[in-house]
C-alpha cells in the first residue's frame, strides 16, 4: 500500500482503497509483452550500476507472476489517465502490483466467482470507450501490440477477470467493517484540537418539479416507431444495430443496447418485470417506464442472469405541453410568495418529482447521502442555479434538460447554509462517521495483507529485493 495514514487535515482518503479502485480499473497490468521503460528512473533505493534485464519474472504472488514490463505499463496507464507519475518510484509500482495479485489470489481461494458472461460485459465496456477514444478497435490492438483483434480479446479478458477478482476480494474486506456509535465518538476524541478537519461551506436545497404533460397522440407517435422497429427485427434486420441508431439511452446504444442483469439489478420495476417474463430471443411489445417507451430483447439467459438488448425512445414535449407546465409553476411559485403555502408543502402536494416530494422537497447528496451539499464539491449545474439566491428566495422557473433530453420546470430554494467550520461532533455527526469508518478500514486492509502474506507463498528476485516496501512483501 502506497499510503496507509489518514489525512485528516485535508478529510483525503488516499490510502490503498483509493488507488486500489483507480488502478483496479484503470491499469492494464500485462504478463506477456516487453515494453522499454520510458516513463520513470530507477529509484533511488536500486543502485544503478546494475544492469536491469529487459523483461522477465520479477515476483511471484501465489499463482500470480509480475514481470518488470509490468511496472512500466503501470506508469503508462496512470499517465495515460491523466495522473502525474513523477513522484511514483519503481518500487512503490511493484509494491502496488503486489497487492493487487495477492487480493487475486486470495479472492481464488475464498472462491469468489467472476463469470465469463461479467468478463465479456467489461469487455464490451472497455473497448467501446477505447474505440471512442481513438475512432478505431485496430489502433488499440495496436497500442497493445497485438495481431489481431481476437488475440487482443484473449489477452485482454485474463487482465479483466484479475482486476475484477482483485476488485471483488477488497470490496469483501470493507463490507464486513462495522463501525459503532461508540466507536466514532473515540475516534473523534483521539484527534487533537489543532488537527480536527475543517469542513467547507455547504447549503441544503429543496426544489419543486412540474414535468409537461406528454400527449396521447405524440406517446402513440413512438410506440408506432417501436412496433415499426420490431417488426423490422423479426423480419432479420439487426436488434443491435437498429438500437445503436435509435435508441435514446446514451448508457448502452453505443454497445447496441446491451445490459446484463438479474433481479436485484437497479432498474426500474416496468424494466426488470418485463425482461424476466421474456424468453431467449422473444422480443417484447412497447412498454413505458419513467424514461419513456422500450421495447427488449432476450440475448440469453444464464440462470438468475439475463443478458439483453433494448431501445429506449422518449415522447417529444410539445411547445404547448411546456408551456402549460412553466404556467403551473409559475402560479406555484405565486401562491409561495405570497404566503398561501410553504415551499415544503408546496412540494408535498404539487411536485412531480417523487425521490424528493415526501420531503418537502429537499435533495439528498448523491455522494454522501445527507442533505448537504459542499460548495466546491456542488454539480456545476446545481451550483449555478443556486450560488446567487438569498436566504428563503425562491428562484425563477427553471427549464432543466436532464442527460437524456427530459425537459422538466423547477423551482429552487435554499433551506439551510452551514459556513466552513471545524468538525463539531454533534453538526457534523455523519461526516465523522465516514471518516472513521474509513479508518477502521484502512485497519481491517492493513491486518489483512500481514496474514496473507504470511500465508501466502511470495517470492520477489533480483534487484528489487533491495526494495523498502510499506507490506513485509519480502516476509523479514
Amino acid at each position: 500500500m502506497l499510503l496507509k495514514k489518514l489525512q485528516l487535515k485535508t478529510i483525503d482518503y488516499r490510502f490503498g482503497l483509493t488507488m486500489c479502485f483507480l488502478l483496479f480499473f484503470n491499469s492494464i497490468i500485462s504478463a506477456q509483452e516487453i515494453i522499454k521503460d520510458v516513463v520513470a528512473e530507477k529509484p533511488a533505493e536500486v543502485p544503478s550500476t546494475q544492469k536491469r534485464k529487459i523483461d522477465g519474472i520479477i515476483a511471484t504472488v501465489g499463482d500470480y507472476i509480475v514481470l518488470d514490463s509490468d511496472i512500466d505499463k503501470g506508469f503508462l496507464e496512470i499517465s495515460a489517465q491523466g495522473g502525474s507519475v513523477k513522484d511514483i518510484t519503481r518500487c512503490q509500482m511493484l509494491g502496488k502490483l503486489l497487492e493487487d495479485k495477492l487480493y487475486a489470489h486470495q479472492a481464488v481461494q475464498d472462491s469468489i466467482i467472476v463469470s465469463d458472461a461479467e468478463v465479456r460485459s467489461m469487455m464490451e465496456e472497455r473497448l467501446t470507450y477505447m474505440t471512442q477514444q481513438v475512432g478505431d478497435i485496430n489502433k488499440v490492438v495496436a497500442y497493445y501490440k497485438k495481431n489481431s483483434v481476437e488475440e487482443f480479446k484473449t489477452y485482454f479478458a485474463d487482465i479483466l477477470k484479475e482486476q475484477k477478482l482483485a476488485s471483488e476480494m477488497t470490496k469483501k474486506i470493507v463490507d464486513a467493517v462495522e463501525i459503532t456509535p461508540e466507536e466514532v465518538r473515540n475516534f473523534f476524541k483521539k484527534i487533537p484540537k489543532d488537527e480536527l478537519p475543517t469542513f467547507g461551506a455547504e447549503m441544503e436545497v429543496a426544489q419543486i418539479v412540474i414535468e409537461p404533460k406528454v400527449s396521447d397522440a405524440d406517446k402513440q407517435k413512438v410506440k408506432d416507431k417501436l412496433n415499426a422497429i420490431r417488426k423490422d427485427v423479426l423480419e432479420g434486420s439487426s436488434f443491435a444495430t437498429k438500437a445503436v441508431l435509435y435508441s435514446q439511452d446514451p448508457g448502452s446504444s453505443p454497445n447496441g443496447g446491451y445490459y446484463k442483469m438479474t433481479r436485484k439489478t437497479p432498474f426500474v420495476k416496468e424494466f426488470k418485470d418485463v425482461a424476466f417474463s421474456l424468453q431467449q430471443g422473444e422480443i417484447s411489445e412497447p412498454f413505458e417506464t419513467t424514461f419513456g417507451f422500450h421495447i427488449i430483447m432476450i440475448d440469453k439467459i444464464k440462470g438468475q442472469e439475463v443478458e439483453l438488448r433494448h431501445i429506449l425512445i422518449s415522447p417529444t414535449v410539445s411547445e404547448d405541453a411546456l408551456k402549460e407546465a412553466k404556467e403551473k409553476i409559475t402560479n406555484i411559485r405565486s401562491k409561495i410568495i405570497n404566503k398561501e403555502i410553504s415551499f415544503a408543502d408546496a412540494a408535498r402536494t404539487e411536485s412531480d418529482e417523487k425521490e424528493t416530494r415526501a420531503n418537502g422537497g429537499t435533495l439528498v447528496n448523491p455522494t454522501s447521502q445527507d442533505t448537504r451539499f459542499e460548495l466546491t464539491k456542488m454539480d456545476p449545474t446545481l451550483y449555478s442555479q443556486v450560488s446567487n439566491l438569498k436566504d428563503d428566495e425562491i428562484s425563477q422557473p427553471l427549464l432543466n434538460t436532464d442527460d437524456k433530453g427530459k425537459k422538466t420546470y423547477k423551482l429552487i430554494t435554499v433551506t439551510n447554509r452551514i459556513d466552513a467550520h471545524t468538525a463539531d461532533y454533534a453538526k457534523d455527526y455523519t461526516k465523522i462517521k465516514e471518516l472513521a469508518l474509513k479508518e477502521k478500514q484502512i485497519t481491517a486492509i492493513a491486518k489483512w495483507f500481514d496474514t496473507k502474506i504470511k500465508d501466502t507463498y511470495i517470492k520477489i528476485i533480483g534487484e528489487y529485493r533491495d526494495c523498502t516496501f510499506t507490506n513485509n512483501w519480502l516476509k523479514k
